[in-house]
């Protein structure tokens, strides 16, 4: 086809090329029908020997006989790999390079040229051109030379979006307007400027990390957000995870390790799933919280600027009553506390988590944004969410990627969202005339009965602290009261 200038250029590929970049294989070799190749060229037969080269390797293959046409090419196509002869008539292979990183920067450059172009190939490759190939060609060496180089352009793009991947989650915002959750933001903001400890209460699921995260951010601290999850490193080994280890401190030991909190100092170190320490470590804690400084295996005490911040899905004080858990410990952790609410306890944010999921998953995974209808919003704002905001994501994301036209429908929920029933609503009634003590009671126990027995949620919900719920409870039962 002749292009606008009058150059003559080939178009030998589908409009399957400006789909994006996929993936590499679960080996780390590129799949090679993957590879959009531009070929360019002014002798003809040079170009059509190359097309058919790599169309045997399983590219895709475009050619143009000069770089006004490839620069067309490249406006209109993605391209991972332009293979191009250096001298040429008009513009040369170096300025068509040059060019080409200014239109697609992460597209590779490979020059053909002929021996006595050598330097000028090398001062190339310093103005960005991946490699160079000598004339006359060799079969073997001008494929592993593109394969290489569209390798390279496949690590930089899938890099590039692990890192955005990696900031997004890191500046994730808490999604939701619901007074609990205004409530627990209104501490988070209050105390985050602050040197204090964070204790982060809460079931699996609820977002204690986001919260985490949220104290770091609004904290003003320079160092970094460091996140250990103590249930997940075993036991033998989360001490010199946290407080790192010299040379030869024990089997194995072969090098000098810095630990969790040296990382962090300066930051804010979390500790998610606290209530999993072992009491060895839960003593070094307790001399990190009350003198600032800690001992690495078989090392010197050292200091640390590390701001803790702390999560648990199990309730700290119990452990302390059956002892599995120091009281002095539990103590110096809930300096502040806040419990991050469970979503089943603020309905009215579940749209707004719809629509924020939505936007991520369908950027994701690369499909038009659906509509949802008023059934289905009803399903999920109905549904209890026992793994809560996390249940709902992955709900979320399913959906999306099972959606077929451009509507959700209860279908493409989970089974287990889409056949639930809709609860029944609590309804408490009194007669005229209840003592106020006694419906007090009743109210704050069908509290109860709703969060599972968790006080602090509860007084959350009533907007009482859980002090006035112990007094409360405590004069009902010493009345004899009972439900």
């Amino acid at each position: 086809m002749t292009g606008a200038g009058g150059e003559c250029h080939r178009q030998v590929v589908s409009d399957q090329d400006r789909r994006p970049e996929t993936q590499a294989s679960a080996t780390g070799a590129l799949v090679a029908e993957e590879v959009t190749l531009l070929v360019v060229d002014d002798e003809e037969s040079n170009c059509l020997s190359l097309e058919r080269i790599f169309q045997k390797e399983g590219m895709r293959v475009l050619t143009a006989s000069n770089a006004r046409a490839a620069i067309d090419l490249l406006r209109h196509h993605r391209v991972d790999v332009v293979l191009t002869d250096l001298m040429m008539p008009g513009s040369s292979g170096a300025e068509l390079l040059r060019a080409v990183k200014e239109l697609s920067p992460d597209t590779e450059v490979v020059l053909m040229t002929a021996f006595g172009t050598v330097e000028t190939a090398v001062q190339a490759m310093r103005d960005g051109a991946y490699d160079f190939v000598e004339k006359p060609l060799k079969r073997v060496s001008i494929v592993k030379s593109v394969r290489k180089a569209a390798e390279r352009r496949l690590l930089v793009t899938e890099n590039r979006s692990l890192r955005q991947e990696l900031r997004r989650l890191s500046e994730r915002d808490i999604v939701g307007q619901s007074p609990m959750l205004r409530r627990v933001l209104d501490i988070v903001n209050q105390a985050a400027p602050s040197s204090a400890t964070v204790l982060i209460l809460g079931e699996s699921g609820t977002g204690k990390e986001l919260i985490a995260r949220t104290v770091h951010q609004r904290s003003g601290r320079t160092g970094p957000f460091v996140a250990v999850n103590c249930a997940a490193i075993p036991e033998s080994i989360l001490e010199a995870e946290l407080f790192g280890h010299e040379k030869g401190a024990f089997t194995g030991a072969t090098a000098r390790r810095e630990g969790r909190f040296s990382r962090a100092d300066g930051g804010t170190l979390f500790l998610d799933e606290i209530g999993e320490l072992s009491p060895l470590v839960q003593v070094k804690l307790l001399r990190v919280l009350q003198e600032g400084e800690y001992e690495p295996v078989g090392g010197d005490t050292k200091k640390t600027d590390a701001r803790i911040v702390a999560a648990t899905n199990r309730d700290l004080a119990a452990e302390v009553e059956a002892g599995r858990f120091r009281e002095d410990l539990y103590y110096r952790l809930n300096v502040i506390a806040v419990t991050a609410p469970p979503l089943r306890a603020r309905r009215q944010d579940v749209p707004l988590l719809l629509d924020h999921f939505l936007t991520i998953y369908c950027e994701k995974n690369r499909r038009a944004r659906p509509q949802v209808p008023r059934d289905v919003l009803e399903k999920l704002v109905d549904y209890s969410w026992p793994g809560n905001v996390r249940e709902l994501e992955n709900a979320i994301e399913r959906a999306v990627v099972l959606c077929r036209g451009d509507t959700l429908r209860i279908e493409d929920l989970p089974e287990v969202i889409s056949q639930a029933a809709s609860p029944p609503a609590t309804i408490l009634t009194f007669p005229v005339g209840t003592p106020l003590d006694e419906v007090e009671h009743r109210l704050i126990r069908e509290t109860l009965r709703y969060t599972g027995g968790d006080k602090s949620l509860a007084a959350q919900l009533l907007g009482i602290s859980t002090r006035t719920i112990y007094r409360k409870l405590g004069e009902t039962e010493g009345r004899g009261d009972s439900d």
